[in-house]
């Protein structure tokens, strides 16, 4: 079995005195593509953030290669080998598409210049939208193509752990296909991959694993194909009667079992 490189264990977060996560837990292994779906106010972004180091559990405990990362800071978290696609892209608009790039290497900044060009190659043949436009400046690209250079600056950084936080949102249908394309080559490279996605169809396409949140809870997971074969999950979140998450009477019928459980580690110094 492969390593646990990501790991939630039964994690509380609260937005002051709003709960927004009640005893998530999940895990991504090495290699693995695990997507989170659920609707509005699920509680998919703020999983991300809670692994990000963005917001902070108030109870429970998040683990990175093993490692309590409780009350560790984001840049913390991306120096060991993180790196993140947010929602909205994020890109630097005055800067240029090579400018913007290298900045997901900045961690990388002692490895010698040769090596990051030809990541920086590299980064141009898996995106090639962005083949011709290294001295464009960002702000002036259309959406899809800002959504291309925010994955090429997150591949760059080789992470250990991608976290990809609504690739598909407010993307022309042309854009969406080009971006799966992408996440499927990256899969197919080795690259592991934490996803919150409202779009099921195409996340479940190309992932491994699934976890469905509602309202800040786990409330179904299971492999990507388990998932997709799911009743609940195909008329909720797969097209049919189209509406926002699972009935209780289908929960009670289709919850699937729990996956497993991290146990506290001792003595770990946190930031």
């Amino acid at each position: 079995m492969a390593a646990e490189v990501l790991a939630l264990h039964e994690v509380d977060v609260f937005y002051g005195p709003v709960q927004a996560l009640y005893k998530v837990s999940l895990h991504v292994r090495q290699g693995e593509v695990v997507v989170v779906l659920g609707g509005n106010a699920s509680g998919k972004s703020t999983t991300v953030k809670t692994a990000l180091g963005l917001v902070r559990p108030a109870r429970g405990e998040v683990r990175l290669h093993g490692r309590c990362i409780n009350g560790w800071s984001t840049h913390r978290i991306i120096r060991q080998g993180v790196a993140s696609i947010p929602e909205g892209r994020r890109v630097f608009p005055e800067m240029t598409v090579r400018e913007n790039i290298l900045l997901g290497a900045y961690v990388r900044r002692r490895e010698g210049r040769k090596r990051l060009e030809e990541d920086l190659e590299h980064a141009v043949a898996l995106f090639p939208s962005l083949a011709g436009r290294l001295d464009q400046l960002a702000g002036t690209l259309s959406g899809g193509e800002q959504q291309m250079l925010a994955m090429a600056r997150a591949w760059i950084r080789r992470p250990s752990l991608l976290c990809i936080d609504e690739p598909s949102m407010g993307l022309s249908p042309l854009y969406v296909d080009k971006v799966y394309e992408v996440i499927a080559r990256l899969k197919a490279e080795g690259v592991t991959m934490l996803m919150v996605e409202q779009s099921a169809n195409r996340a479940l396409e190309v992932a491994d694993r699934a976890y469905v949140l509602q309202n800040g809870r786990v409330v179904l997971e299971g492999s990507a194909q388990e998932l997709i074969r799911n009743p609940a999950v195909q008329r909720a979140y797969l097209g049919g009667e189209r509406r926002e998450g699972l009935g209780s009477e289908e929960l009670d019928r289709e919850r699937a079992p729990r996956g497993e459980a991290c146990e506290p580690e001792l003595g770990e110094a946190t930031a």
